[in-house]
């Protein structure tokens, strides 16, 4: 059943969290970096294709794209080696 654009990117937003360790911070921004790519774009000229199956299609794709600029949301910054700085 087709949802909203909106609904369609806050599923994907959803997934991206759930399924891809993503905080929710860093899967709204994302989703926010492939719109502002638009990656979306078909989307919001063809409601029909937001779907489930779509929303989970985008979210493998937006976190194949986008998602390895992004730390998972457990994910520690490494040690920092030599002298602190100050």
């Amino acid at each position: 059943m087709p949802m909203t654009y909106e609904q369609h990117l806050d599923e994907v937003a959803t997934l991206l969290y759930e399924r891809y360790d993503q905080s929710e911070e860093a899967a709204i921004k994302l989703v926010m970096a492939a719109q502002a790519d638009d990656f979306f774009s078909g989307h919001d000229d063809d409601p029909s294709i937001c779907t489930q199956e779509r929303a989970e299609a985008d979210a493998r794709a937006v976190f194949r794209k986008y998602g390895a600029r992004q730390k998972p949301a457990g994910a520690k910054a490494p040690p920092r080696r030599g002298q602190p700085k100050h």
